[in-house]
């Protein structure tokens, strides 16, 4: 996934986006090279979302449950 592509997705300039990859690697948080984004540590790249991460991630887990299988 590029940085035009994620520029694209959430509506913003891709200096922003390549601004933000640097901090959180800079930060240890994630490893980003040539469309690749290696999330190292969740939790922490969560907390230093918005509020709005969770509100999303619960909508999305009540409109599109997981499977379950057995």
């Amino acid at each position: 996934m590029t940085q035009e592509l994620i520029a694209n997705i959430l509506g913003v300039r891709r200096e922003g986006v390549s601004e933000a990859a640097l901090k959180l690697q800079d930060a240890g948080l994630t490893r980003y090279s040539r469309g690749r984004i290696k999330v190292l540590d969740r939790a922490a790249v969560e907390a230093r979302s918005c509020e709005c991460y969770a509100v999303v991630k619960k909508e999305y887990d009540r409109l599109l449950p997981t499977p379950r299988t057995g």
